[in-house]
């Protein structure tokens, strides 16, 4: 059984695969930042979620050790999140405004 427009789907399936293989990588070298402390620690990581960097402001050294591990894991935590969302902002744009059947859209997602 021959299901019409099934080229045409196939055509945008590969086109749609394509863009988000150029868009991966291109997330995999963007850099992100998070904060926290209002900006006294700050993690940049890639989109592949590699570290690139820590900066802990020198004032921050003569407070409690409990404090700054708090800072870090706030600022990673941050970072991971603005991460996460440009991925899904990025690869959901692709599947916008395609015409899937049956519910393939949101299996692509």
């Amino acid at each position: 059984m021959k299901i019409p427009g099934m080229g045409n789907i196939m055509q945008q399936v590969q086109k749609m695969q394509e863009d988000m293989q150029k868009t991966e990588a291109a997330l995999a070298i963007t850099e992100f930042t998070g904060e926290a402390g209002a900006g006294l620690v700050k993690v940049i990581l890639t989109g592949h979620h590699d570290c690139k960097k820590i900066h802990i402001d020198s004032s921050l050294l003569e407070e409690d050790k409990a404090m700054l591990e708090d800072l870090i894991a706030a600022a990673l935590n941050d970072v991971v999140r603005k991460v996460e969302n440009a991925k899904k902002d990025k690869l959901g744009n692709l599947t916008a405004g395609m015409d899937l059947p049956g519910g393939l859209d949101a299996l692509l997602k």
